[in-house]
């Protein structure tokens, strides 16, 4: 088995001792996972510089992870079901996507048990640091990567680094986010280039090099630091920026996917006497990540690393969450595992499960080739939000490549849109920066709270699993209805709701067609990267109260008091005309009364004319939401949830005018 050691640095009972309904208490371990894997084991093949990395006495490749579980303290009360939660750039999120505990003000290793939905349900919970550029802090789960070496020296080689600034500044750190950089191997190099565009699909301007160095800024002044780029005059809020260089800097990216895997597996399998907290406890495995961590997953089955290196399937089920149809920079050389937005290998084919060929391309494939040739496919629930069809993926998973059929997800794939909403889920009162990035919209966020579908989802899956309980039916825009449409086509429905600002659909957030030279196959991409025509992508249709009518519709949207979209224009002060943020989206209230719709002309109905009084309201929105529960895409015990979040948005929008813009 790959796991080696265990060391546990602490356990103690969870949450000061509190029981959990049937399941009671929880306890809580902490402390570092070591690995050690044969580069030359078929199970490990797809790791790209793997065989390049220092080895043992024993010819094996060694990394090390932190963990940590959350499991019951009395073996015989829990579930033996295991969710494996990919952290988010180091973070766990169960608590906040799943128990519904507020986001922490600021980064803690505290772990907040919210309502207790997943220790009430009896599931042992685990994680494992993956990605190797975490900056070691209390909260954060990090890797300890394999260096790859060539002759005994570090690999060396070309990098793209891409921002687009929020404000203003005279220099940027050489990471997406708070991360460790590739480092530059020679702050003076002569061949290094920097380029601006005005927004992620212009036309690129090369800036000189005397313009700009590798530096960072002190007092006004340039002080060379391989980590930092500097640039006269300073970088533009809302540019898009895009520095290539090289470094000497080359950790084997893709043993976070093992670590992964052989994690999970050791849990699963693994003996007391090897140190296993859980052995003898759990009977099925689930891997769940959100975003960054659900396009992990999905890279995780393209490379066919759903059997250990004992042959075992891994993961009995897998839930990616708003990861859309890419994957990521999770397993090539000088991967940057935080970068979402720069063309790279996340946004190459394959997109949708079963094969598929690029008639401009050529290039062809499914996402579950692989795996399906050496066994091992997992049940898939995936789930997207309105924003990752506005940010040009993610109806790439169930349409042809050209935007022009409907495709079925195959028979081990349910595929959802939970209508209406945004990346992360929506909160009251309504927010318009984004505290992770400092991102600003023109409007309020979108408010609408989908983690009662997320929970429903995720039992779903598991009687899917265990007893073969089919999921809800697949509820996604489809052409076949009318229900998806290209972007500008809704975008033009919301030019007439005053105070309402729209994006540039020319200025769209897309995949394009990404050319990394004749060694993408290897893992080592030629840059800058080389941009064909984009992907036609498609969104939900939206109704006369321009809501989406494709997906799963909470009351929010059926018992509406606001349009809510998928989308944010940028706020004028960060740059980026007619450019949205990625992952927010917006609010857009109704008028509270039909004399404010009167005296604004707005064409959507009043919440005044819609609702006789609140009780109205409340008794509609019930409704609603034990329609939903009949229908499993909620869970009985959450439809008072459902029916208080509809409350909320009713109590917020109906006593004061409506607040479109800013």
């Amino acid at each position: 088995m790959a796991v080696i050691g265990i060391e546990i640095k602490s356990r103690q009972p969870f949450a000061d001792g509190q029981a959990f309904g049937e399941a009671g208490s929880y306890e809580r371990i902490d402390g570092i996972v070591r690995f050690a894997v044969d580069p030359g084991h078929p199970a490990n093949a797809a790791i790209v510089d793997l065989d390049k990395a220092e080895r043992d006495g024993e010819s094996r490749v060694q990394f090390a992870a932190d963990f940590s579980i959350l499991q019951p303290t009395d073996p015989a009360r829990g579930s033996g079901r295991l969710l494996y939660e990919v952290v988010n750039r180091g973070r766990r999120n169960i608590s906040r996507h799943l128990n519904r505990a507020p986001a922490a003000p600021v980064l803690t290793d505290a772990i907040d048990p919210g309502d207790g939905f997943l220790m009430r349900h009896g599931w042992t919970a685990a994680w494992c640091g993956w990605q190797w550029d975490v900056v070691p802090a209390p909260g954060l789960l990090a890797l300890e990567a394999p260096r790859a070496q060539e002759n005994g020296q570090p690999l060396s080689g070309r990098i793209a680094v891409e921002f687009q600034p929020n404000e203003a500044a005279k220099e940027k750190l050489l990471a997406n986010r708070v991360h460790h950089p590739y480092l530059v191997a020679d702050v003076n190099e002569p061949d290094a280039e920097l380029s601006v565009r005005d927004w992620p699909g212009g036309e690129k301007t090369s800036i000189p090099r005397e313009q700009w160095a590798f530096a960072r800024d002190e007092h006004g002044a340039p002080v060379p630091d391989p980590a930092y780029i500097w640039l006269e005059g300073g970088f533009d809020a809302g540019k898009v920026y895009e520095v290539v260089y090289t470094t000497n800097t080359c950790p084997v990216v893709g043993a976070g996917l093992l670590a992964m895997r052989d994690f999970t597996a050791f849990l699963h399998h693994g003996s007391a006497e090897a140190g296993n907290p859980c052995a003898g406890r759990i009977e099925r495995t689930y891997g769940y990540g959100v975003s960054q961590s659900g396009r992990f997953l999905r890279h995780f089955l393209y490379l066919g690393l759903n059997l250990d290196e004992d042959g075992r399937q891994v993961f009995d089920g897998l839930m990616p969450q708003v990861a859309g149809g890419r994957r990521g920079q999770f397993n090539h050389r000088f991967a940057q595992p935080s970068d979402q937005s720069s063309p790279s290998f996340g946004h190459l084919m394959p997109f949708a499960d079963d094969p598929q060929t690029d008639p401009q391309t050529g290039r062809s494939g499914g996402l579950l080739d692989r795996q399906r040739a050496l066994g091992g496919v997992p049940k898939v629930y995936a789930i997207n939000t309105s924003a990752e069809y506005w940010r040009g993926d993610a109806s790439l998973i169930h349409t042809d490549v050209a935007g022009s059929r409907d495709v079925e997800p195959p028979a081990e794939v349910r595929v959802y849109l939970f209508a209406g909403t945004q990346h992360g889920p929506g909160t009251l009162p309504l927010q318009r920066v984004n505290a992770t990035d400092g991102a600003r919209g023109v409007h309020g966020f979108n408010a609408v709270d989908y983690s009662p579908l997320t929970r429903a989802a995720l039992l779903n899956l598991d009687r899917w699993v265990s007893d073969g309980t089919a999921p809800p039916p697949i509820a996604v825009p489809r052409l076949s209805n009318g229900t998806a449409v290209a972007p500008e086509k809704v975008v033009e429905r919301f030019r007439n709701v005053p105070g309402a600002t729209v994006p540039n659909p020319d200025r769209r957030l897309s995949v394009w067609r990404t050319d990394l030279g004749s060694t993408v196959d290897e893992g080592v991409a030629t840059l800058p990267a080389r941009l064909g025509e984009r992907y036609q992508t498609l969104v939900s249709q939206v109704d006369a109260d321009l809501n989406e009518m494709g997906g799963i519709q909470l009351p929010d949207l059926t018992v509406p008091v606001a349009s809510y979209t998928g989308w944010n224009p940028r706020a004028p002060e960060t740059g980026g005309d007619g450019q949205v943020l990625s992952m927010q989206g917006s609010t857009l209230p109704f008028p509270a009364t039909r004399a404010e719709r009167v005296q604004r002309g707005d064409p959507r109905l009043s919440i005044e004319e819609r609702y006789r009084d609140r009780d109205d309201y409340l008794t509609r929105a019930r409704a609603g939401a034990e329609v939903l529960a009949r229908q499993r895409y909620i869970l009985d015990e959450d439809v008072e949830i459902v029916v208080a979040n509809a409350a909320a948005r009713y109590d917020a929008f109906s006593a004061a005018p409506a607040v479109v813009g800013r």
